[in-house]
């Protein structure tokens, strides 16, 4: 079986490029822009230069394998296959997203075959490495300790928590850092240069301030300056991007630090009434994606661990906010939230009732079963003191006990709102 039809039988989960027909094989006409622009030499590649100062064996055709950690868009990508051309070894890309152990181990088996036929070294690129499960790294580790081939993760998140340590043993971490906005520029210049896209030096340092040190959010902003603004050969100034760049730089996620940041700067801007904050955090989160019953249910958190009894209807309006949200859907529930939040923010707090139940809780973790007292019982002893029916007695209270002696107080009502007519109200039925 020749190479080039080992090569077409691999799945669609992983792909085989040769550092000897990388160039043949580019567009340069098609395909995105962040691709098209991608470049192909050490010496074109920008921003990391600190790597191969500390790491000189990266330009070495024996180097070691490697896991490339860094932001998105800072390279790794590209410096993986700079390296393979480099050494000239055969590049495999593996899909750890959507490929499992099988397809991993078949990828292995026709990397190694092509070595054995052709004595063409290889290297396994997997992106996204934190991805992996642990069979799937471990699958890795003999060929990896033995050298039979050169293996590159790379990843966003901190490899030495995401992936496990016998693999990390067998690798050296080399950590890419969040491209300059100098280095921004610089790379955006040659591409605009190279691809004949016209735009002013004031709009190319724009694009460089707002693109979070990310290259290819850069080059995505500049691909669709070249698919859809540029017409006739004009030169594009910062009016007419602004708009686009703006809207591509904001940047969230939904699981990760940027989702955590902004939920808790929305809920403590709640918690300190302000609900100009508020709304902005809500905003963002709109913009960003956020699913709105997410945020509809943590205002019904909110409505009791903070604001409590001192405004019982604010819990009323945050599950009315979650019912109306899951029915309605956005754009609309975005109105049904900002009244919640609005609301919420602004009215009076107390969240006597939250620590209220944390003590309690407390207190039964730290002590043995607490027994219901005899006339508290649904089928209380014989010859037990009689249970005294509130409703019976004047004003529908009587004293007596309705918890072991010695039980401490756990609720403390404040003076705010509702909540001061309730403690008003048990101070006179209870000191009396």
């Amino acid at each position: 079986m020749n190479e080039n039809n080992k090569q077409n039988s691999q799945s669609d989960l992983f792909s085989t490029t040769s550092s000897a027909t990388n160039d043949a094989h580019r567009d340069t006409t098609h395909g995105p822009l962040p691709f098209r622009a991608r470049p192909e030499s050490f010496e074109n590649y920008f921003g990391q230069e600190h790597i191969f100062t500390r790491y000189k064996f990266l330009k070495e055709k024996n180097f070691p394998s490697l896991i490339l950690w860094g932001p998105p868009g800072t390279g790794k990508t590209t410096l993986a296959h700079i390296l393979a051309a480099n050494s000239e070894c055969e590049l495999y890309n593996f899909n750890a997203v959507l490929g499992g152990v099988n397809e991993l181990k078949k990828l292995i088996t026709t990397a190694l075959q092509t070595k054995a036929d052709f004595g063409r070294e290889a290297i396994i690129f997997v992106d996204e490495i934190h991805r992996f499960n642990k069979a799937q790294q471990d699958a890795l580790l003999p060929y990896v300790e033995q050298g039979s081939f050169k293996f590159i993760g790379a990843t966003t998140e901190n490899p030495r928590s995401s992936v496990n340590k016998a693999l990390l043993s067998r690798v050296q971490i080399i950590e890419l850092k969040k491209l300059s906005e100098e280095n921004l520029v610089h790379i955006i210049e040659n591409v605009s240069k190279k691809f004949d896209i016209k735009i002013t030096t004031e709009a190319i340092q724009f694009i460089g301030d707002y693109s979070n040190g990310d290259a290819r959010n850069a080059l995505n902003i500049l691909e669709v300056i070249e698919k859809s603004l540029a017409s006739k050969g004009e030169e594009l100034g910062l009016e007419t991007i602004r708009p686009l760049v703006l809207e591509n730089a904001r940047e969230y996620d939904r699981n990760k630090d940027r989702h955590y940041d902004v939920i808790s700067a929305f809920i403590k801007s709640m918690r300190g009434s302000d609900p100009n904050s508020a709304i902005l955090w809500l905003a963002v989160m709109l913009d960003g994606g956020e699913d709105p019953v997410f945020i509809a249910r943590r205002l019904v958190i909110f409505a009791s661990e903070d604001i409590g009894n001192a405004d019982p209807t604010a819990l009323s309006v945050a599950t009315a906010c979650l019912h109306a949200v899951a029915q309605i859907g956005m754009p609309e529930a975005r109105i049904n939230l900002a009244q919640a939040t609005t609301y919420l923010a602004s009215t009076v707090k107390s969240n006597a009732a939250y620590n209220a139940i944390n003590a309690a809780l407390a207190y039964v973790e730290s002590n043995q079963t607490i027994q219901v007292p005899d006339h508290l019982k649904n089928f209380p002893p014989k010859d037990t003191p009689k249970y005294k029916y509130p409703h019976s007695y004047p004003h529908h209270f009587v004293k007596q006990d309705y918890s072991p002696e010695q039980t401490p107080e756990f609720y403390f009502p404040t003076e705010i709102g509702v909540e001061k007519n309730i403690k008003e109200r048990l101070k006179k039925l209870w000191q009396s």
